[in-house]
């Protein structure tokens, strides 16, 4: 299968095509059938964030106990976890000191 170059950025939540596109933290090569796996699981944060959003102007449901922040945590292990696999070296050995990945 064909692997494909791609550029990710964790902190604004977007796959890019070209290195220009916009800043990015990790390059991986894929094969086409994790391309959207990236997006959907992109998507996915944005979605619980904004759930967030809402329930924060709700002052009786405490934080800790929001079950849309342990969604989100999984969700960005899973793309943590995704980048690893199809970085290089230094990136892996980088996201392997992460809180996430222990």
């Amino acid at each position: 299968m064909e692997k494909y170059k791609m550029y990710v950025s964790v902190v604004h939540q977007q796959v890019y095509h070209y290195p220009d596109d916009s800043p990015w933290e990790y390059e991986v090569n894929v094969t086409e059938e994790y391309i959207p796996v990236f997006h959907r699981l992109f998507h996915q944060v944005d979605r619980l964030e904004f759930r967030n959003f809402l329930r924060a102007h709700l002052p009786y449901i405490p934080y800790h106990y929001d079950q849309d922040n342990h969604d989100i945590d999984t969700r960005t292990m899973k793309i943590y976890a995704l980048i690893h696999e199809f970085t290089d070296d230094k990136s892996k050995q980088f996201i392997e000191k992460l809180p996430y990945f222990r």
